[in-house]
């Protein structure tokens, strides 16, 4: 018999107490998604709970690794941001984004992106919640939360040790605690973990494995008991995440249809890896030996050519194989938290108080062309602060009413920047050459301006000299208040029928603004010339100084009716209105106007460019009806819950690619996700279980007109730039996914206990790419992870083997267009993306004292 209750199954685990199916009895699962401890089975909510002890038995690490075992839930890094979606629907990349799905940590809102990307430490559960949680969560959550509970001091001295080695990657991560009591009132949790791994994808021009992660965050958790009616938990955590290279790579690659004959027919590899213009050959070595004043005039390269491009030949490898050729990336994150929460209790009665800081930095690189080829890099800097306050009153359990109220304050601060840098002469020497061929298109007309060159003298194929050793240095800067209220009280109307009705008022005030700016690496100002069309031309980026203000009122309202059926089955339904705040573009490269930009003042014949970017967005609305059943089977046996889900968004916030390298923001008029799900488990014997979860999503643009067309696509908006996308489906929305989870644990002798478990994660096809191109559509796969692992039977040591993504499915997280490939260089149709590990087998060892 087993004593205690510990099968693998991320979902729950089984008490076997008989030898035959009908006395087995799944163990209680509790979560927190309503602010009170309650059983999963009793919450009419869609929220799918994974315990902290069975994320670190599985070597989840982050919560992109939660994505496989929760259905209808995708988190992943992409260019430059990371993406949450939950049913479909997500923020996208902007860092003036707050997520649509809000991530808690002991009640405090991570709103910003980049902190999805922070590790994992010593948790006590995860909960998704799913659909809007607007009341009680709060701020933005509305397509869903992910509610984190990190773990408390504990009542008994306890040391807790944990190393995991996976040599294909060279992963090595060390897990230490250490709990229990200080004094008779006192108890402390110090905890710790340290991460590396080199990475799984091949950079062919540096010869390393990316992307390398360094991970180190500690926790200190203080527990005091100030008297028998009041509590107090103190929390600081310093954590630091520092990533080189990234696991991005070029996935398709389709010959140009450029005009330009330098590019027609061939493909970006091959016109990065030998273009040279013109091609003297033999005589080519004889020209460039002249005079460098002489080169210089005539704008000459070493072979004497105008334009010279010779990348490595790992430039022409564009298929998925986990294999890239870049120059370099790199992200250095740091993290602080320091969180206090006191507790009152007056007769059954618990008044709460929790303050919070919590702040982070990072810079960035990005080989941001994602090629082999130095074209140019972005550089990226990001600070953010924040401070909250909340009041929270939970009432004792009534025989009648039950009831949750309090108020919240929050005041945050964000500051962005971002460059690019040209680390080469490359993309001036292709402009130059473009603007020869194409009659001076690529800049001004502007002969005698600067006479450094016959081609300046001329004011044809000019245009790439103003663009050489360019930055364009953008600040974003945007600060919030916020004030809430909420109150939700449930009605006990008798013993089979409860009413929930619940509601949040939030008034926000924001202010935000965006300067972009050329000037060169000494940080000095170029004046308004020919960069200013160059630009426009090549990165559609204009010069800009943008500013607002704006306050908004919200009202967030919830209905819930609960049937208790019986004493193994409850249904409920809920409608819910949740919303998201508006704000201000941080990444749009021109502002919203469709004025022209900037005149070059020495220019005989201007050519002047319109830019329409963004700046300011408005809140989006979903209005959300939900209706689901729980039952509990045979006995205590097994449990099947389903949730059918329709979600009405107005105002949808999305993030349109330019097709260069900025993001414009702006608001779907309306959008439709619906479903059903179905999650379960049941006791198969007393040494087996069996887990499973499935959803079905139906996604639907009702009306979104300003879509981001797909390479080659002529667009159909009157401003020719955008493509309707109106009934068309969203990013990351398979019609099913899935998973089966399947758990075995026995004694071996008196002293020790197996376990083993095998997890099929499966997905139909889905657009990783925003723009929902087909080229790039991940297929439908099944992928397997495992584990198997021999402890003592009183739980001091385990030993184990982890083996994830068994079948070596190459599956495609997410991809995008290359930047600047089509409309700027080549007129080649290239993706690169992002792509998962392979197969790997991990030694875990564990110790307890």
């Amino acid at each position: 018999m087993i004593k205690k209750a510990s099968l693998v199954s991320l979902f729950g685990a089984c008490a076997l107490q008989s030898p035959n199916l009908f006395a087995a009895q799944l163990e209680e699962v509790v979560v927190t998604a309503q602010l009170r401890e309650q059983s999963l089975q009793d919450v009419p909510v869609s929220v799918s709970a994974i315990s902290g002890s069975k994320m670190m038995e599985a070597g989840l690490s982050k919560i992109e690794d939660l994505q496989a075992y929760v259905p209808n839930f995708t988190m992943t890094e992409s260019s430059i941001g990371t993406d949450i979606y939950i049913r479909g629907i997500g923020s996208g990349e902007n860092q003036g984004f707050e997520q649509s799905v809000g991530m808690y940590v002991d009640g405090i809102y991570y709103g910003r992106a980049q902190l999805a990307r922070a590790p994992f430490l010593d948790l006590e559960r995860v909960e998704v919640l799913r659909g809007p949680q607007n009341i009680l969560l709060g701020k933005n959550s509305i397509a869903g939360a992910i509610n984190i509970s990190t773990a408390s001091p504990s009542d008994e001295t306890e040391f807790y040790m944990q190393g995991t080695f996976e040599p294909e990657l060279n992963e090595k991560v060390i897990d230490f605690v250490a709990s229990g009591p200080v004094s008779d009132k006192l108890r402390a949790r110090f905890s710790m973990r340290q991460r590396h791994t080199d990475g799984f994808v091949k950079n062919q021009i540096l010869n390393r494995d990316e992307a390398q992660r360094d991970e180190a965050t500690y926790r200190l958790k203080l527990a005091w008991e100030i008297g028998d009616d009041a509590d107090a938990m103190l929390k600081f955590e310093l954590g630091s995440f520092d990533v080189i290279g990234r696991q991005s790579e070029i996935l398709t690659d389709y010959p140009s249809d450029s005009d330009i004959f330098l590019f027609t027919g061939r493909t970006y590899g091959e016109i990065l890896n030998d273009t040279t213009f013109p091609d003297l050959g033999a005589a080519g070595g004889l020209v460039g030996s002249l005079p460098a004043g002489i080169r210089d005039l005539i704008q000459l390269q070493d072979n004497g050519s105008i334009l010279n491009m010779q990348a490595d030949d790992s430039v022409l490898d564009v298929k998925a194989d986990r294999k890239r050729h870049s120059n370099g990336d790199f992200s250095n994150n740091n993290t602080q938290n320091l969180t206090l929460k006191m507790n009152k209790y007056v007769d059954g009665d618990t008044f709460t108080s929790i303050t919070a800081y919590m702040a982070y930095q990072y810079d960035e690189e990005c080989d941001c062309d994602f090629t082999g080829a130095p074209l140019f890099q972005v550089v990226m800097e990001e600070e953010y602060e924040q401070f909250s306050q909340e009041f929270r009153w939970i009432s004792a359990p009534g025989e009648n009413f039950d009831m949750i109220a309090g108020a919240y304050f929050q005041y945050n601060d964000v500051y962005f920047f971002d460059s690019i840098v040209l680390p080469s002469t490359l993309i001036p020497q292709l402009i130059n050459a473009a603007d020869i061929l194409e009659g001076g298109g690529r800049g001004d007309y502007d002969p005698g301006a600067n006479g450094s060159t016959g081609f300046e003298l001329l004011g044809i194929g000019d245009a790439g000299n103003s663009l050489i050793d360019i930055r364009s240095p953008r600040d974003f800067k945007s600060d919030s208040i916020i004030a809430s209220t909420f109150v939700q009280g449930t009605w006990i109307m008798n013993d089979s029928w409860r009413l929930t009705l619940g509601g949040r008022y939030t008034f926000e005030k924001k202010s935000g603004s965006r300067k972009l700016e050329f000037g060169l690496p000494d940080g000095s100002l170029l004046p308004i010339g020919e960069t200013d069309t160059a630009a426009a031309v090549t990165f559609a980026a204009e010069r800009h100084d943008l500013a607002g203000k704006r306050t908004e009122s919200q009202f967030a309202p919830l209905l819930n009716l609960q049937w208790d059926i019986n004493d193994a089955a409850m249904a409920y339904f809920s409608a819910r209105r949740g919303f998201k705040s508006g704000g201000y573009d941080a990444r749009s490269n021109s502002s919203p106007s469709a004025e022209p930009t900037a005149r070059n003042p020495t220019a005989t014949i201007p050519n002047p460019r319109v830019l329409i970017g963004s700046f300011e967005f408005e809140e989006e609305r979903a209005t959300s009806y939900e209706l689901g059943l729980k039952t509990s089977l045979f006995e205590g046996v097994a449990e099947l819950n389903s949730a059918l889900f329709y979600t009405q968004f107005d105002n949808l916030q999305v993030s349109v690619f330019d097709g260069t390298l900025g993001f414009n923001v702006g608001n779907a008029a309306g959008a439709v996700t619906q479903g059903i799900e179905f999650d379960g488990r049941i006791a198969l014997s007393e040494n087996m279980i069996l887990g499973a979860g499935l959803a079905f999503l139906d996604f639907e643009f009702q009306d979104h007109k300003l879509g981001t067309c797909i390479q080659d696509q002529i667009p159909d908006h009157a401003n020719g730039i955008n493509c309707d996308y109106s009934g068309k489906t969203n990013q990351y929305a398979a019609d099913y996914s899935g998973n089966v989870l399947l758990g075995y644990e026995r004694d071996l002798g008196k002293s020790l206990i197996l376990r083993a478990n095998l997890d099929a994660i499966f997905s139909d096809e889905y657009h990783p790419s925003p723009n929902l191109d087909d080229r790039v559509k991940q297929d439908a796969f099944i992928q397997f992870n495992g584990r198997i692992s021999i402890s003592s039977n009183d739980g001091v040591w385990d030993v184990a083997l982890l083996g994830k993504n068994l079948s070596d499915e190459l599956i495609i997280l997410y991809a995008i267009d290359t930047p600047v490939a089509k409309k700027v260089i080549a007129g080649t149709t290239t993706h690169h993306g992002f792509t998962n590990p392979p197969r790997t087998f991990a030694l875990q060892a564990s110790y307890r004292w």
